[in-house]
């Protein structure tokens, strides 16, 4: 490759600089911030190989490989490389392999895209000679699976190319890793696919993936987790008390978990329970917030706006995108021993307006807020982690009280409705995370909710007591439910996966039926931009300081 060097500088003289597009990352849409654009590489007598790659791929190119991506069509590729060994279908475009020729070139709307070099000569290329030649680069990816460990430096070269450099993630045994390939990719034939186009093309089982909220075990990314965020592709991923032991292994958790997700096309949920009070899983040290009972005594509207600002920036600040919070619950039972002083108040008013600015406060921070738990857990005597509660009240008492809170929230915009497991005799024969009349009739058709609906834990004892999990998951879908959360067990994880699927194989449930909820959940990523970026270390002095700021309020 470097004897060719003089050559493909005449080259790049004669070409000229006409050629303009746009790439597509697989997982992220493109930022709307103008691309920050790459100073020129320092010249020396004789060209590095890094600078003739740079100058090369300024114009769309590779070395020793006579494509332009954005420029030249489909048909004129096997003229010059012949048939490929396979093609690759992806969403973002079809990609055509040439291991004789260490090429694979990436096709949307019959024009290639992307082209990638796995010349043998780029392993002469080191971490530090890219860096020390080119400047810290644009942005960095990571990619892992069970073969590779990758980092992706990333060169915005021009407003119209990108340039990839592939390698091994440096460590402490080798800090200054070999070139494993490279990529340049043109931006602006990549098409942005609308959500129905990628519902459309998605599997099974991706579908499937996207309507389950996984619990893990541990502190780190074991093998069952990364099987779960890679094979099984759920959608999201909740971390309980055990799993975050200290900011930093929080952090390294779910930046492993993105990681782990690289492969598949849209990015995951992570969601936590930071009520305040009590139900604060989020570990560092951190200033107490107050309970909701206690705001709810203040009754300040505008406090209860900025201790939701504050719970958005502490679950963002740990890597979070959803906080299952706030909780509407009208504590109306004082023997309830499960929501006692999680609840604003025994008045539905009073948790309605509190509840609704708290919610506001969460997503100002650009955090998916979740009301919980419909359609009321306040009048229950029991514990739903232990037991099926029974409550014995008829539609029209619930809209005198519990379902106060809930319709005002909807009114104002909230977009994940949290279904507890309480059974209500007088409305249906199953508990309200399976049943139909409450998640459909009452949530979707009286209430007018048209964003996802999300069950409580599977888990707990109120459901995995008394029903089969995979049974219930489908009674659950097939009532109205858009996600299906299983907190705990890996087996009971891939029990409910493979029972939804061969209760779609079977017609059980229709495909059309997954594809709404599907749709709703993709919906909502795309809303608040969820992305797998890697999370950065959190300032817990910072945000203790920050917390101090609003707690003079009380």
């Amino acid at each position: 490759m470097v004897k060719k060097i003089s050559l493909l500088l005449l080259i790049l003289a004669i070409l000229g600089s006409t050629y303009y597009l746009f790439f597509l990352e697989k997982d992220t849409e493109q930022s709307k911030q103008p691309p920050v654009i790459q100073d020129e590489p320092s010249t020396t007598e004789e060209a590095s190989m890094v600078d003739v790659i740079y100058a090369l791929s300024k114009k769309g190119m590779i070395p020793d490989v006579s494509v332009v991506a954005g420029e030249t069509a489909y048909e004129e590729v096997p003229k010059k490389f012949g048939t490929p060994e396979k093609i690759d279908e992806t969403t973002i475009g079809d990609f055509a392999v040439y291991p004789e020729h260490q090429l694979t070139i990436g096709f949307q709307n019959s024009i290639a895209f992307d082209l990638r070099s796995y010349d043998k000569e780029l392993r002469e290329v080191h971490y530090k000679e890219i860096v020390d030649g080119l400047g810290e680069p644009s942005d960095i990816k990571y990619y892992q699976d069970a073969n590779y460990d990758q980092i992706i430096l990333i060169y915005q070269v021009s407003t119209a190319y990108q340039l990839k450099w592939i390698l091994d993630k440096p460590t402490n045994n080798e800090p200054n890793p070999v070139v494993d390939h490279i990529s340049v990719v043109a931006m602006e034939t990549s098409k942005k696919l609308t959500i129905p186009e990628i519902v459309e093309g998605m599997s099974l089982d991706e579908k499937i993936g996207q309507m389950i909220f996984a619990g893990v075990e541990g502190t780190k990314a074991n093998a069952d987790a990364k099987r779960l965020v890679r094979d099984y592709k759920v959608g999201g991923i909740i971390l309980n008390g055990e799993n975050i032991t200290s900011p930093s292994k929080t952090v390294d958790f779910i930046n492993d978990l993105k990681a782990n997700n690289s492969l598949n096309q849209v990015p995951l949920f992570f969601g936590i329970d930071q009520e305040g009070g009590r139900i604060s899983k989020l570990p560092g040290n951190l200033q107490a917030i107050p309970t909701n009972l206690e705001i709810g005594k203040m009754n300040n509207p505008a406090f209860s706006f900025e201790l939701g600002t504050v719970l958005g920036k502490l679950v963002k600040a740990y890597g979070f995108n959803i906080n299952f919070a706030p909780v509407l619950d009208v504590n109306s039972n004082p023997n309830n021993p499960v929501i006692g002083d999680r609840s604003f108040s025994a008045t539905p008013d009073v948790v309605s307006t509190l509840g609704i600015r708290t919610m506001k406060g969460i997503q100002s921070e650009n955090i998916i807020a979740t009301i919980k738990h419909f359609p009321g857990h306040g009048d229950t005597s029991v514990d739903s982690h232990l037991e099926l509660p029974t409550m014995n009240k008829s539609l029209a008492e619930l809209e005198e009280l519990e379902l106060i809170p809930f319709k005002q929230a909807i009114d104002e915009g909230a977009e994940m409705v949290m279904v507890a497991h309480i059974l209500l005799p007088k409305i249906d024969d199953y508990p309200s995370s399976m049943s139909k009349v409450i998640m459909t009739e009452l949530l979707r058709k009286q209430l007018g909710f048209n964003g996802v609906i999300i069950t409580d834990d599977m888990t707990m004892d109120a459901i995995a007591g008394n029903f089969d999990m995979g049974s219930a998951a489908i009674r659950s879908v097939k009532a109205g439910s858009d996600i299906v959360m299983v907190a705990h067990d890996y087996d009971k994880m891939i029990h409910v996966i493979e029972e939804l699927k061969k209760a779609v194989e079977h017609g059980e449930i229709s495909e059309e039926r997954i594809n709404e909820s599907v749709t709703r959940i993709l919906q909502l990523k795309e809303k608040y931009g969820i992305e797998d970026t890697r999370v950065g270390k959190v300032n817990v002095d910072s945000l203790n300081q920050m917390i101090e700021t609003v707690l003079p309020n009380l």
